[in-house]
């Protein structure tokens, strides 16, 4: 059975470190903690199955899909639940589904870990708060930028590197050997529900009346087109042109709307003058 190396737990390790940290592109790494679909794509190069992993990494994104972080805090980390539910599935040949249900805790301990940070910082702030007394613009910077970030490094990276390269291959030999058995199948039943609900959660936040027609177009051309085998890509350029098409009616009908407006105005001040 195929294994993760050392370096290979240990890159997918610091890469989970440096989104979790903010190390670079600023506040723009929120998108990357906020969904697992670059961490995936890291794990597939890593390992050499990026097809596995995009596939295994779409499944896990449904879940999340939806999902809000007020104050920065999320019910579960989709980053963390990637690194570890992504190399577990390959590891382990798993479905997609089984995927989920492993994404699921890993992504709820993340969060822990993640909220064990924000305790971490406030020891931190305390230095910041005498570099202030101080007016020492150098000890600020470190103490803002640089110090949280390195004990990110130091809290995330030996955690997922241990549950990497220990814990990844147990898990998946364990789920494998579970394979045909009734506890197997629960895991794709509740994995494949979790997807549901994630699905439904987005409908209801983005579910206005005037464009729930186009989820169900969406759905339909899904199903109907489906012995074409069309791609993803084919989808996306119709939805694109879809797109154009509602923004165009939709200006026109303003502009139309905005015309009779001042058309009435005018003829109201006509009114007046006579």
């Amino acid at each position: 059975m195929e294994t993760l190396t050392f370096w290979q737990s240990l890159i997918i390790a610091l890469w989970v470190a440096a989104i979790m940290s903010r190390a670079f592109l600023g506040g723009a790494t929120l998108t990357l903690r906020f969904s697992p679909l670059m961490t995936g794509l890291v794990v597939g190069i890593v390992m050499g199955h990026v097809a596995e992993a995009m596939i295994i990494t779409a499944a896990i994104q449904l879940i999340y899909m939806g999902v809000f972080s007020p104050g920065g805090t999320m019910p579960s980390e989709p980053s963390i639940a990637a690194a570890i539910a992504v190399p577990v599935a390959i590891l382990g040949n798993l479905k997609p589904e089984a995927a989920i249900a492993v994404a699921v805790p890993v992504g709820l301990l993340g969060a822990y870990l993640y909220q064990f940070r924000f305790f971490i910082n406030t020891f931190l702030g305390k230095i910041t708060d005498r570099a202030v007394e101080k007016l020492d613009d150098g000890a600020i910077t470190r103490s803002i930028v640089l110090y949280p970030v390195i004990a990110s490094f130091i809290l995330f990276v030996p955690l997922v590197f241990i549950a990497l390269y220990f814990g990844a291959p147990v898990i998946a030999d364990v789920i494998k050997t579970l394979e045909g058995t009734v506890v197997f199948h629960i895991l794709e039943v509740i994995g494949g529900g979790l997807a549901a609900i994630g699905i439904a959660t987005t409908i209801y936040v983005i579910g206005r009346r005037e464009y729930i027609v186009f989820f169900l177009l969406a759905f339909f051309m899904s199903v109907i087109f489906a012995s074409l085998k069309i791609t993803m890509v084919t989808y996306a350029i119709l939805g694109a042109l879809i797109a154009a098409i509602f923004v165009l009616v939709k200006s026109s009908n303003n502009r139309t709307a905005s015309t009779n407006a001042n058309d009435a105005s005018s003829f109201d001040d006509d009114d007046d003058d006579f």
